[in-house]
């Protein structure tokens, strides 16, 4: 089994000359399965094509460490499809592979059995950009198993899934008999199938790389993680208390020479200079103290977005926020998506509706936006899948959130802004410059600031990382208005979610949310 190994690798935008990963090594072979997680823009996807293709990174960043394949073949699927990809019938998306012509019909069949796909598939002439999320990853899996690969680096493979996808993707991944790089931000299929990890962080407003390399699952690296931090924590925390409580002492002491200083009498020379002799150990001690607050245990230094709670809502529990009847739901296009489609949400409850990948839920809960949206008696936000579809890409993040244009309004934004780990720099960025990550952050603090009473989210967690979602997860969990949401992440749904539907082609479907999440 070949192995690939990186050395001190250490990355530098050409930009800006900001690193972003330093001195990152490690070694993944036989039977690893290794997760690369992190906040957006730390470098996740441009280790992946360093290894895979170091000439698409190396026109935006510089590198120096050293990236031995040893031969090995890389197998190496994209986040995303080119243009001129999704222009392709899917017969020549393979017939576009040399190794896919020197399959034998025996090869072809067995690929297409481990990745559950028809044999006829690799011969059909829809369009690759026609095909579903979970559809366009499977042909590009294919294509890439044709050419034997040793090892596989996925790129967001799991990022447009529905959740059958994801049960066979984990699968896929443990299975496949080699070693595995891949990014995801799904808690659920990253607790599943990770026995490694790699965690790239950007420190101190994301001018200081952090990389850190464990060889335990993801659940136990985050859990151990989580307690090295709390403990960390606690012992800053209780430094500082005692250094406090040291300085305060001093400060009487001090107080106290001072006065009896100034009120001693002239016919009392010894007592000054007893007086001074205590002023000088005090002072002394106050410095070793200084010097010694140097060494003491700083507070944890995360990058995690630290949200605030939504507003509390002033719906009532009782109040009918949705009804909706609609005889067929169609695509743009006018073709039938599903039909007798019937709907009723109440205030305060939380709606979440999950579906096979183009069975139109985004389509769905635009139609629900366009009707809740102009409604007068309660406040609607929607978060869009597509954020272009609200935010003003030319606008920066400051002006888009301003309203009134008051120094203190503008103050109370970049403090929301830094809260979730923009840069004094980012904040005055074109939002079309943003990763999505941080457009995904700055529509949740649009939302927070609005005073919503319902939300309507199209897939909310796709582009926070998996330690990020946990905050997501915790301020909808205690969102005490109405929520519909379309979403694929397991655990959203079970931690937040008080009824689900599948939305099929005959309708909508009541889900048990215990058989949803095994």
């Amino acid at each position: 089994m070949k192995t690939l190994q990186v050395r001190n690798l250490s990355v530098t935008h050409k930009k800006d000359l900001r690193p972003i990963i330093s001195g990152l090594s490690f070694t993944i072979g036989e039977g690893d399965r290794c997760a690369v997680i992190g906040e957006e823009g730390n470098g996740k996807s441009t280790l992946l094509k360093l290894i895979a293709d170091p000439e698409t990174a190396e026109e935006y960043v510089e590198t120096e460490g050293t990236i031995i394949t040893g031969g090995a073949v890389i197998g190496y699927l994209k986040q995303e499809l080119s243009e001129e990809e999704k222009q392709m019938e899917i017969c020549g998306y393979f017939c576009s592979s040399a190794a896919f012509l020197d399959r034998t019909p025996r090869e072809l069949a067995d690929i297409a059995r481990l990745l559950s796909l028809p044999v006829t598939i690799f011969y059909e002439q829809r369009t690759m950009g026609s095909l579903s999320g979970g559809e366009k990853v499977k042909m590009q899996l294919a294509r890439l198993l044709c050419e034997s690969p040793d090892i596989l680096l996925l790129d967001e493979p799991s990022g447009d899934l529905d959740i059958e996808a994801l049960r066979w993707l984990e699968k896929f991944i443990v299975s496949c008999g080699r070693p595995v790089l891949y990014v995801s931000h799904d808690e659920v299929l990253l607790e599943r199938t990770a026995n490694m990890v790699i965690h790239l962080e950007l420190l101190r407003r994301r001018t200081l790389p952090r990389c850190t390399v464990q060889r335990i699952g993801y659940r136990e690296y985050v859990d151990r993680r989580l307690a090295s931090l709390d403990h960390q924590h606690r012992m800053a925390r209780d430094e500082k208390a005692r250094f406090d409580a040291q300085q305060q002492r001093l400060r009487e002491i001090k107080e106290k020479v001072n006065h009896n200083l100034n009120s001693i009498t002239r016919g009392d020379p010894h007592g000054g200079k007893m007086l001074k002799r205590k002023m000088h150990a005090v002072t002394s001690m106050e410095k070793r103290f200084q010097r010694e607050s140097e060494q003491m245990t700083q507070m944890p230094d995360v990058e995690e977005a630290i949200m605030l709670d939504f507003a509390k809502s002033r719906l009532p529990d009782a109040k009918r926020v949705l009804d909706l009847t609609l005889d067929a739901l169609y695509t743009p296009e006018h073709d039938l998506l599903s039909r007798n489609i019937r709907l009723t949400v109440t205030g305060g409850e939380k709606l979440f509706i999950v579906g096979k990948n183009g069975a139109g839920k985004s389509t769905l809960l635009k139609q629900i936006a366009a009707e809740l949206l102009p409604r007068k008696d309660m406040r609607v936000v929607y978060m869009p899948q597509n954020y272009a579809d609200l935010l003003p890409l030319d606008q920066t993040p400051v002006a888009f959130l301003t309203k009134e244009g008051s120094r203190d309004e503008i103050s109370e934004i970049r403090t929301f802004l830094g809260s979730v780990k923009y840069t004094p720099e980012e904040m005055e960025h074109r939002i079309s410059d943003l990763s999505g990550g941080q457009k995904a952050k700055l529509l949740f603090i649009h939302m927070i600031r609005s005073g919503a009473d319902v939300l309507l989210l199209d897939e909310p967690t796709r582009n926070f990382s998996p330690l990020s979602g946990p905050v997501i997860r915790k301020i909808l969990h205690r969102f005490n208005g109405a929520i519909i949401c379309v979403s694929h992440d397991r655990k959203l749904i079970g931690e937040v979610a008080d009824r689900v539907c599948m939305l099929t082609p005959q309708g909508m479907q009541p889900v048990n949310l215990d058989e949803l999440l095994t």
